[in-house]
């Protein structure tokens, strides 16, 4: 039995995190914890939290709950914080996405769990995506020979149109929270590049089989009164071709109700044919040599231990195996490579060899 303590309720998938811990037979959580009661408060009623697990000193939850790994949701400017604070404990992290706010931190994370030999796996929902693992199957399998391009579309209407378990909340209530939002301010790393850009360069990197570009080209727009950008197109050229990668705070509908158009997800475009992978959709398109005209093909039906991001975690720690594909912090931190990339060609407008 694996006790768990949830340490940060600064991005709201905490509570579906935390939610997947309760349901996973080998776990129990044994303490929550942030700073500021009220953002808790969710988890407390949904999941039955008693008070004595209920902390606002994240030293004393770890002193006291006595957990056996770690699952983070701070904002994405204080990761390399809070995995920091947290590595000397010798405990297994998992954080969810992005990596971090720049390659800088990203570093620091991998360095202090080397340092501290603790096991770290970066979230990415969308990996949990049927759609999207059935894509890289048949990738895997050479369904498409040699993938050479990526395009990809990520967004939502915006962060603080929902809450956990996408419940959505009023235009009036978006209004009032965007102002004070760490989502909206650029130093707590906020924006929709940071936000979402990590989806497709990490999972592009995966479909791409770890290849890194050669150099990145990106756009941002520039909303009036605002910090951060709600669209981002970034271009990344490697030597077989380019990929596109757009993120965007503003689509007419969210993916996981109505798809909008553009459809958010990813098409792959290979030497032997393509595979268009939209989020949450039942089948995905592929044409290939002996299906030119193109065909559907139903997703598959994800299996233990490979249904979720606690389900995986608890499955490496407890096997000794190594967090792998985009989870990892090799895959991840080549999506951080763009998404600093992308950011610096964005502030000075030029294109930029990729840094790091």
């Amino acid at each position: 039995m694996y006790r768990v303590a949830g340490i940060s309720f600064e991005h709201m998938h905490m509570l579906d995190n935390l939610r997947l811990v309760e349901a996973h037979p080998g776990c129990e959580l044994v303490g929550i914890c942030d700073e500021v009661p009220g953002r808790m408060q969710d988890t407390i009623e949904q999941l039955a939290v008693p008070p004595d697990r209920v902390f606002t000193s994240w030293l004393q939850c770890i002193e006291s709950a006595k957990p056996d790994f770690l699952v983070l949701c701070p904002a994405t400017g204080d990761h390399g914080l809070w995995v920091e604070r947290l590595a000397g404990f010798g405990l297994p992290i998992m954080i969810e996405k992005p990596m971090a706010a720049s390659l800088a931190d990203a570093d620091l994370m991998v360095n202090e769990c080397e340092k501290h030999d603790v096991v770290l796996a970066i979230n990415w929902p969308a990996y949990w995506v049927p759609s999207h693992r059935t894509a890289y199957r048949l990738v895997t399998e050479g369904r498409i020979g040699d993938v050479r391009e990526v395009h990809y579309y990520g967004g939502n209407r915006g962060p603080l149109w929902h809450t956990a378990d996408k419940r959505e909340i009023s235009a009036e209530e978006v209004a009032r929270q965007k102002p004070n939002s760490w989502f909206y301010k650029r130093d707590a790393g906020g924006g929709s590049m940071l936000d979402y850009l990590g989806y497709g360069a990490t999972l592009g990197t995966w479909y791409l089989g770890g290849r890194k570009p050669i150099e990145v080209t990106a756009v941002i727009d520039q909303p009036p009164g605002l910090e951060v950008d709600e669209h981002s197109i970034t271009i990344a050229r490697y030597d077989f071709g380019m990929s596109k990668f757009e993120t965007r705070w503003g689509t007419f509908t969210d993916p996981w109700t109505h798809q909008p158009q553009p459809g958010c997800g990813y098409v792959l475009v290979g030497t032997e044919g393509t595979i268009a992978s939209f989020d949450y959709a039942q089948s995905i398109r592929v044409q290939d040599r002996d299906y030119p005209q193109g065909v559907d093909v139903p997703v598959d039906q994800l299996e233990s231990p490979t249904r979720n991001a606690v389900e995986y975690f608890v499955d490496c720690l407890q096997h000794g195996r190594s967090i792998a594909g985009p989870l990892s912090p090799d895959v991840s931190r080549t999506g951080q490579q763009i998404v600093d990339t992308a950011f610096e060609s964005a502030q000075q407008g030029k294109t930029l060899k990729l840094l790091g």
